[in-house]
């Protein structure tokens, strides 16, 4: 699935950033001169065998055993980097768009971002990113919002 597609299929506004090569969401924040509070950082998690999304700031640290709560689990680990190749296959490796229904997951996000006007995150590439309003990335997501993280 093209991100940019889908949104467009979905008349949503949107802005391309294209940007020096990144791989982290830290990175990405200072390539298209954005504050970390505003952009996404995509964490894959397996919360009781089963995948998640959880979306944190780039500002942020997921905290697991906040994660762990709010998801109702008993057991939440990291997925590793072989799954996200399987798992998102037209991203690049450490890329993923914070839709994690467009994957067959549940998106969980950290309740700091919802509060924000708009996100940032990456276009299935490390060269690219979107800038699109947070409502619309709710309405069409409906991610569950949740205290997932602590400030670095």
């Amino acid at each position: 699935m093209n991100i940019q597609q889908y949104l467009s299929d979905h008349t949503i506004d949107y802005e391309m950033l294209p940007h020096r090569t990144t791989y982290s969401a830290s990175h990405l924040a200072d390539a298209v001169h954005e504050p970390g509070d505003y952009v996404a950082k995509t964490v894959v998690l397996k919360a009781d065998g089963e995948y998640v999304l959880a979306v944190v700031p780039a500002s942020h640290e997921l905290e697991l055993s906040l994660a762990r709560m709010e998801i109702g689990c008993e057991h939440l680990e990291l997925a590793q980097e072989r799954e996200l190749g399987r798992l998102f296959p037209d991203c690049e490796l450490g890329a993923m768009t914070p839709f994690g229904s467009l994957y067959g997951l549940r998106t969980w996000v950290d309740s700091r971002l919802a509060e924000d006007d708009h996100i940032v995150f990456d276009g299935q590439t490390h060269t690219e990113a979107l800038r699109m309003s947070y409502a619309s990335f709710e309405k069409l997501e409906d991610p569950v919002v949740a205290d997932l993280s602590h400030h670095k």
